[in-house]
């Protein structure tokens, strides 16, 4: 039976906190439809980005914000990696109801080395493995840094101790979202079930953890962008957990997604803030706006004889003033008036 170890330090419970306050302030803003689903298309493309980024994709910001907006289709094993990684993302909604089990966790392998390594994608790993880094460039066994070794190497246990792990996911219910989140994230990459692809499953599993649990990931916030400030301490604190008390790197992982929301939140405000600018009335409008003040009702003639305008220019400013909000029109063409909205 998986029971992890972990404390609720005063630490983590600050993050906790400080997670809900900024989360409940996110929900709570007035987002217009456009501007949400550019957000969220951006997060989506960001996440794409950072998470093959960490594990030595080179394609660039630029690039891939070129290949995913572009819809052109991959012709190398770094692009598809990015396409394939975008692709889940983007159907992460379907799989809301869906269980987070073997079956779920080897679509979602399948689906991200489909087209880059076609042998081992969606199959458990029947081979030892290590994970670490190399301190030389001639990456020879020498040079290898060690810094875990999975617990399992053959596909009947590293299977056993995933339903373990999954197991506990449905049944455990009293602790934190986040809490959990963060146990999960570390004890996936614990087992280390593939040959490769690990930290993309993870990441997309966590991300599918948050949205289960009523959390927006991808529509408000990704949690990609603070691993990538410093890649060698997220595998750092990551591996402080291997050795069975997971504090540290829930305080690192709670850290972290308070640092998202706040940043999602920070730039939310300053693109609505952007937009109230441009939804203020010209000089011209405000001019219409005193006009409407005098008499409830006007129409564009009314507009043109005032400010001596053509019959265009006051069409465009009274449809100006009703895009931003401040009018509506009513009546048929020939007939339509503006008063306030």
């Amino acid at each position: 039976m998986f029971k992890p170890s972990y404390d609720l330090s005063k630490t983590l419970l600050n993050h906790l906190t400080q997670i809900e306050r900024l989360y409940g302030q996110l929900e709570a803003l007035k987002i217009p439809q456009k501007l949400e689903l550019n957000l969220e298309r951006d997060n989506l493309i960001q996440s794409a980005y950072v998470s093959n980024s960490i594990e030595g994709n080179p394609l660039s910001h630029r690039e891939v914000t070129n290949l995913l907006l572009s819809d052109r289709v991959a012709v190398n094993r770094d692009e598809k990696e990015v396409t394939n990684y975008f692709s889940i993302l983007k159907s992460m909604p379907d799989f809301k109801a869906k269980s987070i089990d073997i079956t779920l966790m080897n679509l979602f392998h399948k689906n991200l080395l489909t087209g880059v390594e076609n042998k081992i994608a969606g199959q458990i790993r029947d081979k030892r493995v290590v994970v670490g880094k190399y301190l030389s460039k001639e990456r020879s066994i020498s040079s290898l840094e060690v810094k875990h070794e999975p617990p399992h190497h053959t596909p009947a246990r590293i299977t056993h101790t995933l339903d373990e792990l999954f197991n506990w996911l449905v049944t455990e219910k009293e602790i934190p979202v986040v809490v959990k989140v963060g146990i999960f994230h570390h004890h996936f990459v614990f087992i280390h079930p593939y040959i490769d692809g690990n930290g993309r499953v993870c990441r997309l599993l966590s991300a599918l953890l948050f949205l289960q649990n009523n959390y927006q990931i991808n529509k408000y916030f990704v949690l990609d962008d603070y691993y990538d400030i410093d890649r060698y301490l997220y595998s750092d604190k990551l591996h402080t957990a291997d050795k069975g008390d997971k504090t540290e790197w829930l305080e690192y992982f709670a850290e972290g997604v308070n640092f998202s929301l706040q940043a999602a939140l920070s730039r939310v405000e300053d693109t609505l803030y952007k937009l109230k600018i441009e939804d203020r009335p010209t000089k011209k409008e405000k001019q219409v706006l005193e006009m409407i003040e005098k008499q409830p009702e006007i129409i564009s003639h009314d507009v043109v004889l005032k400010l001596k305008i053509s019959r265009q220019q006051a069409h465009n400013l009274l449809s100006s003033l009703v895009s931003k909000g401040f009018l509506e029109k009513l009546g048929k063409t020939k007939n339509s008036f503006y008063r306030l909205k």
